[in-house]
């Protein structure tokens, strides 16, 4: 029994080294390609997408050329204020020739600090702006340009918006009149909240 005993751990050993024994190669070996275009560079299938940098007269930089501002002195329109500068852009609206689109939007902190994100009404960018991201121009009331990023599936102004938003120092409060009088370029009309305080000091 002994004897039996010893033979099957003999076997049970040699049976583990022939496991063990085993060895796995792998090698890395070259993709062929075809001889027309074998000394060109290996193409990279993914799209990017790029957009330039608007660039602004300088006249609208900080004086030390820094263009970040301190957003711990942010300043909140009163409701009154809110209100007027709302009911004014209304009526300037309604001025306007009607074969041109227009409409209002109301400044908020997120406008005109910080995330400089401007969200535009969805029934006017569907009916009036191109399908895709494109460069669309903002033209102030004295004639100056401004290339923005207009983003079609966001609704919005992105790069280039915060160029025109302090340019134009607009806080929270003010409201806006966009006419878009191209395909690709907004009139824009400014009513600032702070002159309403300015109006009624006058009445």
């Amino acid at each position: 029994m002994v004897q039996a005993k010893v033979a099957y751990e003999e076997i049970r050993r040699q049976r583990v080294k022939r496991g063990t024994a085993r060895v796995i190669r792998k090698e890395l070996i070259a993709v062929r390609r075809s001889s027309r275009i074998s000394n060109q560079p290996v193409p990279v299938y993914k799209e990017l997408v790029t957009y330039e940098r608007p660039e602004f007269p300088r006249r609208y930089r900080n004086m030390n050329g820094n263009s970040k501002r301190d957003l711990s002195n942010r300043v909140y329109a009163s409701d009154e204020a809110r209100d007027w500068a709302i009911s004014r852009a209304e009526e300037l609206e309604s001025g306007l020739e009607p074969d041109y689109p227009t409409f209002v939007k109301p400044m908020t902190q997120s406008h005109v600090t910080g995330g400089f994100w401007l969200g535009l009404p969805c029934n006017f960018c569907r009916k009036n702006l191109p399908k895709r991201d494109e460069t669309v121009t903002l033209v102030d009331e004295e004639g100056e340009e401004y290339p923005v990023v207009y983003l079609a599936r966001k609704n919005g102004l992105s790069g280039g918006w915060k160029g025109f938003a302090v340019a134009h120092e607009l806080v929270d409060g003010d409201a806006v009149v966009f006419q878009l009088i191209r395909p690709t370029e907004l009139k824009v009309y400014i009513i600032r909240a702070a002159n309403c305080m300015t109006e009624g000091d006058n009445l």
